[in-house]
């Protein structure tokens, strides 16, 4: 099954302030195995940057004028969508800022099934941090890139912690073909420990030992 892993960051909190999208990223899953199949864009908002913002993710107004706007990519966004199951930390953020920007272009709000991190999150481990750098601390994955919020990052991340969530390992093969299997079969690594025994002489000097020292500890 393909699902879409998804992130967006924005110019600030609230839409009725009239804060917009400053980027999207998105990598697509198949079985929870990221394909190459990625979408990501930076997005000219034609408005400031609010401070609190910008300290979050450091996109810079004179960036961002620079780019295209949601208009310009909004197709190839939603197709890259279509169909597709969304997973999204803090769904209603993002979703309300996407549906937003559709809205201002007198388009349909997006309507695929929605897997929230987040709700999860909260569900498995009620009253403990559940952002997304305590959940990747959680499950020991390595965060050190995210020194800003930066949303294909973020996705990389948050691919991670959903297979960790929902109780799966990280998987790392495809076993959809029989050929496949078969190449896993043919390569066959074996493992072993190599055992030393001990000499007589070992023995015999390991007995004196423990004689020495039964009687000293116990008669």
């Amino acid at each position: 099954m393909k699902e879409i892993v998804l992130d967006t960051e924005t110019t600030g909190i609230s839409i009725k302030e009239g804060h917009r999208i400053v980027e999207i990223g998105c990598i697509e899953l198949d079985n929870l195995i990221p394909t190459k199949n990625t979408f990501h864009c930076y997005l000219n908002p034609e408005r400031k940057v609010s401070e609190k913002a910008f300290q979050v993710h450091g996109y810079s107004d004179e960036f961002l004028s620079k780019q295209k706007k949601f208009s310009d990519v909004q197709d190839d966004f939603l197709n890259f969508i279509k169909d597709k199951p969304l997973i999204i930390h803090n769904a209603e953020f993002d979703l309300a800022h996407l549906n937003n920007e559709l809205r201002l272009l007198s388009k349909s709000k997006i309507t695929n099934e929605v897997k929230d991190t987040l709700v999860i999150a909260r569900d498995k481990y009620p009253g403990s941090q559940v952002s997304l750098d305590a959940l990747c601390k959680r499950y020991r994955i390595d965060n050190s890139r995210r020194i800003k919020h930066t949303a294909l990052i973020d996705c990389e991340l948050l691919a991670k912690v959903y297979i960790n969530l929902i109780d799966q390992k990280e998987p790392s093969l495809n076993f959809n073909s029989e050929e496949k299997i078969k190449e896993v079969e043919d390569y066959k690594v074996k493992y072993f420990k190599k055992v030393i025994y001990p000499n007589a002489e070992e023995l015999e000097s390991h007995k004196n030992y423990l004689k020495q020292h039964l009687k000293k500890n116990y008669f």
